[in-house]
């Protein structure tokens, strides 16, 4: 049997080159492969590429455009030198822990990817295989990053995290409290690094272009999927244009010559929530749902076939976390590890019952939040699912034949809800 633990610890080789070069009829761009000269405990020191790919028997390697520039349609790739993940430096990894492999690239990747539309005020996305598992404004950075981890502390557990802010001490404390795999921030104040580096394993990772992600907004770059046959799909990548509530459109739809409207249009609040929730949208798996609340989210359904799953899932995901986070809250251990005590008999089950009534009582704080949807939804039952939990605005793509069934499902909610159209999709696969 495969020794997994050395498969992990296992650094690979690569048989990629160190130069790639694409052209684009008579647009040609110039790649170098991206490796680190890390100097290890012993002081010796050693050229390393990309640790493996999603899995630890897969090569990968990371490229960096260094030459050429492209346009093409809307796309124009970022000038040489201004680049972000693939122009990480030695110099950026601020501790190297272990060199990064590929998901942690691009978890960093999609972390930039949603945090750019969200650079107004600190903000912090917690990553996992690819997908935020908890996203949050703050007043501060520690307040943001406490907000975006209590959301969902279990899949926090070996994530990466994206700051838009300078880490600070009180930050960094808070960080330290966790199994992390990756830190990133623009700058790390004087006494931060010292901190995190008490988790030799952390990666810590300074993007300085952070400061300016917002210049990002609008651009769009070329999104490769390579077939199993060496074809390969190329696409422009995704834009967010729902940035205020000039983007947004009242839902509306006719129905039998009939008009049907929201009876209730949505608080500035919701508004807020709606801007912010779409956002981190932006960077989900398809078919996904979201639950946001006041700057943070509350539930996060992402990948599933069908959108009512999806719904139900990310429901069912917002009361095992929150039972989790009062778990820890009041005992300071996590709510599978109070159940596990009580199994011993080492805790009485009388603990276990006070949270289980608190978190019914509260409703995994769903009540008030704002419900997200990446596309249209196809049938009420999808909508409904968040309405019964006490959601009380949605965001949606609209355009379905159906739409009219969703507006009455708001308005015949109590209290009514509030429900808007992007007139877009967010698809992301």
């Amino acid at each position: 049997m495969t020794d997994l633990k050395k498969m992990y610890s296992t650094i690979l080789g690569d048989s990629f080159p160190m130069e790639m070069t694409i052209s684009f009829g008579e647009q040609r761009l110039i790649y170098k492969k991206k490796t680190w000269k890390i100097t290890q405990e012993n002081g010796t020191v050693e050229e390393r590429g990309v640790r493996y790919g999603e899995n630890p028997d897969q090569e990968a390697a990371l490229y960096e455009l260094t030459n050429g520039n492209l346009t093409l349609g809307e796309c124009k790739f970022i000038e040489p030198g201004n680049g972000l993940v693939s122009a990480i430096n030695v110099e950026d990894m601020l501790q190297v822990g272990k060199h990064p492999g590929k998901i942690n690239l691009t978890d960093i990747d999609n972390g930039l990817n949603i945090i750019k539309y969200l650079m107004d005020r600190p903000a912090a996305v917690i990553l996992k295989h690819n997908n935020p598992c908890g996203a949050a404004y703050g007043d501060s950075l520690a307040a943001s990053f406490n907000r975006a981890l209590r959301c969902d502390r279990i899949a926090a557990f070996g994530g990466a995290v994206v700051l838009n802010r300078a880490c600070d001490i009180d930050t960094a404390k808070l960080l330290v409290n966790n199994y992390l795999e990756v830190v990133c921030a623009p700058e790390f104040e004087d006494g931060s690094l010292e901190i995190l580096k008490k988790l030799k394993n952390l990666r810590v990772i300074k993007i300085s272009a952070i400061n300016r992600l917002a210049d990002f907004e609008r651009f769009r770059f070329l999104d490769f999927k390579s077939l199993i046959d060496g074809g390969i799909i190329v696409q422009q990548s995704a834009v967010n244009s729902i940035r205020s509530i000039d983007n947004l459109t009242p839902a509306t739809a006719t129905w039998k010559g009939e008009e049907c409207t929201c009876g209730r249009q949505p608080t500035q609040a919701e508004i807020d929530d709606m801007i912010f929730g779409w956002a981190v949208e932006h960077g989900v798996t398809s078919n996904s749902v979201l639950y946001v609340k006041n700057g943070c989210t509350v539930g996060i359904g992402t990948g599933e076939q069908d959108r009512v799953g999806v719904a139900e899932i990310a429901v069912h995901k917002a009361y095992k976390k929150y039972a989790d986070r009062l778990c820890f809250d009041a005992h300071g251990v996590g709510y599978a590890d109070l159940e596990l005590a009580i199994r011993k008999k080492e805790k009485d089950v009388s603990l276990k019952e006070a949270i289980d009534a608190q978190v019914t009582k509260d409703r995994a704080d769903l009540p008030g939040s704002v419900m997200i949807s990446d596309a249209f939804f196809p049938f009420r039952d999808g909508a409904d699912v968040g309405i019964a939990q006490g959601v009380s605005a949605i965001l949606q793509a609209g355009g379905s034949m159906r739409d009219f069934e969703t507006i009455q499902a708001c308005n015949e909610a109590r209290p009514q809800v509030a429900m808007m159209f992007t007139g877009q999709r967010s698809f992301k696969h």
